[in-house]
């Protein structure tokens, strides 16, 4: 068991490890996570106490991990009898374990919906010198954008605009696939379980408007402002004209301008630049858009076209390169 959420304070709101990765690593909010206060999402059980009474992160500033983001208890957090989050015991390796028994490091909970529309927060204004007492200066306070879907405290963690979390619920459960086929996901107008939402990158012909996934087999790196993923594997695919199905290579593009305007710019630098660097097999996760079989000229002979799968990266908050050692 897991923490799902945890009551930050200063923004006196529930959120999930996810939000705060996305807050830590956002250009455009400050926000760290190593100096804000988290406290039990248990209302009952978090009004019993002190404010000093807090949770701990996991992950929740790693650009790059393998292992589960998560809340977890420190050694002087306390929780009220019938708490459900009372038999979380920290552990020195700071994985959580429930009544001695060890952690296997799953994302349990899973969110049914991946908003597309993100979580946005505006900072409440001071508050005048002399009014009454408050709980902390200049709090932080959720805000819809007029017009659009917020996800608040009503929401999580069964809706999620991160989207990191359906992908972890994904990757560490992956070898649990009736979990998977069991768990429902509904991105936009689709809806399907996780293990059909999720496909594999050389199925892509199957169904669009999926997440599409698959083994790295190169980053071709454009002096850091422009990159290229292709995948090991191919998609066999026929045309019309074809007598039968040929294997077609698959690759997407990211564009120099979508990183420079990208709010988190510096962490994606640092995500992409690592995986170029990495000896590890790595994973590519995206939403949003569809490769398509396309023309591309040759390096050597330009005039020469070669045909591939292809596509441009149109949002980085759609978009993932990680470790998954149990996708091997």
């Amino acid at each position: 068991m897991k923490f799902d959420l945890a009551y930050c304070l200063s923004l006196d709101d529930k959120l999930s490890i996810y939000d705060v990765r996305d807050l830590n690593f956002d250009e455009t909010v400050a926000f760290d996570s190593a100096k804000e206060h988290f406290q039990c999402p248990n209302d009952a059980c978090r009004s019993t106490f002190e404010a000093s009474n807090e949770l701990g992160t996991f992950n929740a500033k790693n650009v790059n991990y393998v292992r589960t983001p998560h809340f977890k208890n420190l050694p002087t957090t306390q929780h009220v009898a019938g708490c459900p989050y009372v038999s979380l015991k920290a552990s020195v390796s700071g994985v959580e374990t429930a009544d001695g028994e060890v952690d296997d490091g799953r994302e349990e909970h899973f969110p049914s919906e991946l908003l597309l529309t993100r979580r946005e927060y505006v900072r409440k204004p001071v508050t005048p010198a002399g009014a009454a007492d408050m709980l902390r200066d200049d709090p932080v306070r959720v805000a819809a954008d007029s017009g659009k879907e917020s996800v608040g405290r009503e929401s999580a963690p069964d809706k999620t605009s991160v989207f990191a979390h359906p992908v972890e619920c994904f990757v560490s459960n992956f070898a649990d696939k009736e979990l998977l086929k069991r768990m429902p996901l509904k991105v936009g107008e689709h809806s399907a379980p996780y293990s059909s939402f999720f496909k594999k990158i050389e199925y892509l012909t199957d169904n669009k408007g999926l997440i599409y996934w698959g083994r790295i087999k190169k980053i071709e790196d454009f002096h850091s402002a422009s990159f290229r993923i292709d995948f090991e594997d191919k998609v066999w695919f026929k045309k019309t004209d074809d007598s039968k199905k040929k294997p077609y290579p698959v690759s997407v593009y990211l564009n120099k301008k979508l990183i420079d305007n990208y709010r988190k710019r510096k962490a994606f630098l640092e995500e992409i630049k690592h995986a170029v660097d990495s000896d590890k097999a790595l994973f590519c996760f995206f939403y949003g858009v569809t490769p398509e079989l396309k023309q591309v000229p040759g390096k050597k002979n330009p005039e020469k076209p070669f045909e591939v799968f292809n596509a441009n990266i149109e949002n980085l908050d759609h978009f993932i390169i990680r470790e998954a050692p149990g996708l091997e």
